[in-house]
C-alpha cells in the first residue's frame, strides 16, 4: 500500500483506504483474497501501535468461510496407508493421520519427542508457541520402532536432504514442506482417491473420526491445539456419529 501511494499507509484518507481495498476484491482469484484479508489484519495492527482511532478509519469486518473441510472415509485412509512405496511415507502418513499434526509439527517431531512408554508424542511449540501431548497409537509405535531401526535418522524424526542448489547454509535436516506435500499427492494418486486432499485433510480427517468414534469435542480441541472451541465446532457438520447421523429418504424408502 505504501508502494502504490508512495506515502505512509497512516497519511491516507479513509476514502484512499477503501479504494484500494476496493481494487483488492476485484481481482477475483485465491492469492488476491489472502492478501486482502492480510492486508486488513495489517492496518489494524499498524492503526493500534500508532493509536489511530478505529472511529477515524472504517475497516471492513472479515467473515469467517463457510466450507467444511474435505475429510477421508476410514476406507479411503486405509489404502492412503498402504499406498506409499517408501516407509519414510508411510510412516510420515499415520503420524500425521494418526496424532492430528499440522504439517510443520510432523516436521518438528525428533526423536526424543517419542515416549513409548506413555504411548504418547510431545508436540512442541505447535501453533501459537504451544506445546500440548498426543496419543500415539500401539499400531504407529511399532511402525515408528521399525522405521528408526531401518532408517536409523539422527536429530529429527525425518531427516531431509540438501537440495544440489543450496549451499548447507539454511539446510537443517529437517524434511522441507515441499518433501511432505509430494509425499501426500503422489500417495493420494497411487490410492485412488479422488478428492482435493492436502497434507492438513489427514488433520480434519483425524478429528472427524474421534468425533465419530464418540470422543468429546473437547478433548479433540485439546488434542489438536485449538486456542478457541469454536474452531473445533465445525467438525460437528462434518462427522457421522450415533442416533442423530444423516440419511437419505432413498434408505428408507428401498430399504435393504
Amino acid at each position: 500500500m505504501a508502494l502504490h501511494f508512495k506515502c505512509l499507509p497512516t497519511s491516507l484518507t479513509e476514502a484512499q483506504i477503501n479504494d484500494y481495498l476496493y481494487s483488492l476484491q476485484q481481482q477475483h482469484n485465491t492469492p488476491s483474497e489472502t492478501y486482502f484479508k492480510h492486508t486488513i489484519y495489517g492496518l489494524r495492527a499498524l492503526f493500534k501501535v500508532e493509536n489511530i482511532s478505529e472511529d477515524h478509519i472504517k475497516l471492513p469486518k472479515l467473515k469467517r468461510s463457510n466450507k467444511l473441510p474435505v475429510v477421508l472415509s476410514k476406507s479411503e485412509m486405509k489404502r492412503l496407508l498402504l499406498a506409499p512405496d517408501l516407509l519414510k511415507h508411510r510412516i510420515l502418513i499415520g503420524l500425521l493421520y494418526g496424532c492430528g499434526l499440522r504439517c510443520f509439527e510432523a516436521r518438528n517431531v525428533q526423536l526424543s519427542d517419542l515416549d513409548f512408554e506413555r504411548a504418547a508424542l510431545h508436540v512442541r511449540q505447535g501453533k501459537g508457541g504451544k506445546d500440548r501431548y498426543v496419543p500415539l497409537s500401539q499400531h504407529l509405535i511399532r511402525g515408528l520402532k521399525h522405521y528408526i531401526q531401518t532408517e536409523k535418522p539422527k536429530q529429527w524424526l525425518f531427516n531431509g536432504q540438501p537440495l544440489a542448489d543450496r549451499s548447507g547454509g539454511d539446510f537443517d535436516g529437517r524434511y522441507s514442506q515441499r518433501g511432505v506435500q509430494w509425499a501426500i499427492t503422489q500417495a493420494v494418486k497411487k490410492a485412488g482417491i479422488s478428492k482435493d486432499v492436502s497434507v492438513h485433510t489427514l488433520r480434519h480427517t483425524y478429528a472427524t473420526h474421534l468425533l465419530e468414534d464418540g470422543l468429546d469435542i473437547l478433548t479433540i480441541k485439546d488434542l489438536l491445539g485449538h486456542h478457541s472451541i469454536d474452531t473445533t465446532m465445525i467438525y460437528l457438520h462434518v462427522a457421522q456419529s450415533g442416533n442423530n447421523k444423516a440419511f437419505s429418504p432413498l434408505d428408507t424408502l428401498y430399504p435393504i
